[in-house]
């Protein structure tokens, strides 16, 4: 069973680029550890091509190349933070909507027409700090525009800003990221806990043959 990460610095995690398997030290490391020991008698190819500082339409231009082409069983998606940070300053820059949708929607559509693959998005998530606490004004409404492409395309969603809201109930926000955006261990871990609860029905329905 193919099983590819795709997405930004997030997914990325400092993996070694020049080897395909090298599954970085985020949350697909972490994942994998746990898929391989709940199915220690399944064989799984795992396939991390995050790219740090992808956008949604950096993500696009390289989609055939990095995910269509590798025919996964499974595809993870992570993106849309970059696609507010970066158009940040000044906060009259904010990327707009409709071209994140556009973005977005392109990469879902490609992976329905062109693979077999199930697909599980992952919200883009942002963890409060004050330096950061105004990307919210973007970011909540492409947080919308992420889950309503959930609906229509993805097999498993992974709430994931939700997530890490309640988890910050009991910890601080800067346990699970400090700089709000990039997880720590603790928070790559937790993020890893839900990709095996949302992967799990797809390896038990899967066959080897």
């Amino acid at each position: 069973m193919r099983i590819l990460f795709q997405g930004d610095s997030i997914t990325d995690a400092g993996r070694n680029r020049a080897d395909k398997y090298d599954l970085g030290e985020g949350y697909p490391f972490y994942a994998a550890a746990l898929i391989k020991e709940k199915y220690p008698d399944r064989k799984f190819e795992f396939i991390n091509k995050g790219v740090s500082g992808d956008r949604a339409e950096l993500l696009l231009a390289r989609w055939q190349e990095d995910a269509i082409n590798i025919q996964p069983d499974v595809i993870s998606i992570l993106i849309g933070v970059n696609d507010t940070w970066h158009n940040s300053a000044p906060q009259t820059n904010w990327m707009k909507h409709e071209y994140f949708e556009y973005c977005y929607r392109t990469i879902l559509e490609d992976v329905k027409k062109n693979t077999n693959a199930k697909i599980i998005m992952i919200e883009q998530f942002l963890l409060y700090t004050d330096d950061k606490a105004y990307f919210r004004t973007d970011l909540a409404p492409k947080i919308e525009i992420t889950r309503k492409l959930a609906r229509e395309y993805a097999d498993a969603y992974i709430p994931m800003d939700g997530l890490f809201a309640k988890a910050s109930v009991d910890k601080e926000p800067t346990f699970w990221a400090e700089d709000g955006v990039h997880p720590t261990k603790a928070g790559a871990q937790l993020m890893a806990s839900y990709y095996l609860d949302a992967i799990s029905p797809f390896i038990d329905s899967f066959s080897d043959n």
